[in-house]
């Protein structure tokens, strides 16, 4: 019931997708006038280089900082004294992580469209009034006024409770950032999928084999398999030529390396399954790699 209600609510905001549209055209403009840098500037802050995204890991410093900031000041700390000053430093560091989360949530939501990206932005704007709550709330309690800077404090809890129910709803209920290999394993035995005349040099087959969808192709004379499922969205592999041995995304031009799998661009973070292959009397044969 919570969940249908969550929807139904974002649902009846019309003004989050025109902002959310306004929103992604700014980004989009900022990043294509940023050239290189700033496309280097995304790929850190997706967590192209940690293989796994870094948004989440980065939310959990402003959200435990500031949950420590509330308990120290509900055991004694609005009164100052040594619990109110260890407020101020958790509250100071939950802020500083909080742009570091925000900005990396930015970089995550703009590859985002439909329902996903209203809902991604009703949660960012949950988030920036928290970051906005905390950040007043610690200029207040440098100044001395430290009982109104506490109520905005936890205010401010509230509002990133929210969100990150919110930011919860997205990833384990809409699959964002879940990758779209994670339950396709591969045979763990050789299995036939193909003619060794029907993979020519360059150019894609696509397979299914079991709950894998598989690309087959040549290069250089041999013959490479790997996922056609994009990790980071969904989007077919074989679609796009390759290019310097890179599978390339449609969508949100991820590319990843053909032998290998690994990313070498975001917005993807997780690596493609790649396949062993064999020929045996004419027909070829996959199977996944042992760990």
């Amino acid at each position: 019931m919570p969940v249908i209600a969550v929807d139904r609510i974002v649902a009846r905001m019309s003004w989050l997708e025109p902002l959310g549209e306004s929103a992604h055209h700014l980004v989009e403009k900022l990043l294509s006038s940023g050239g290189p840098r700033a496309d280097a500037a995304k790929q850190l802050l997706n967590g192209v280089w940690l293989e796994h995204p870094l948004h989440p890991a980065l939310t959990d410093i402003p959200i435990g900082a500031w949950s420590a900031a509330a308990i120290l000041d509900l055991a004694g700390g609005a009164a100052g004294g040594d619990l109110g000053r260890g407020a101020d430093l958790v509250l100071g560091i939950g802020c500083a992580g909080g742009v570091a989360a925000a900005l990396s949530g930015v970089s995550d939501w703009q590859d985002r469209s439909g329902h996903e990206r209203d809902l991604a932005t009703a949660h960012g704007l949950l988030n920036s009034g928290a970051l906005l709550l905390m950040s007043t709330s610690l200029a207040l309690r440098l100044r001395g006024s430290r009982r109104p800077a506490v109520g905005l404090s936890l205010l401010g809890l509230g509002f990133a409770t929210a969100g990150a129910y919110l930011g919860g709803d997205l990833v384990y209920r809409l699959g964002v950032q879940v990758s779209r290999n994670a339950f396709m394993a591969g045979p763990s035995k050789w299995r036939e999928v193909a003619a060794e005349n029907e993979v020519l040099e360059g150019s894609f087959i696509r397979k299914q084999v079991g709950s894998n969808r598989v690309l087959l192709t040549r290069r250089d004379g041999e013959i490479c398999a790997a996922s056609a499922v994009c990790s980071h969205a969904g989007g077919p592999l074989d679609e796009l030529e390759l290019e310097d041995g890179q599978l390339r995304c449609p969508w949100h031009g991820s590319r990843f390396t053909l032998g290998t799998g690994r990313v070498s661009h975001g917005p993807a973070t997780v690596p493609i399954p790649v396949f062993e292959t064999r020929v045996t009397e004419g027909k070829v044969e996959i199977r996944r790699p042992d760990l």
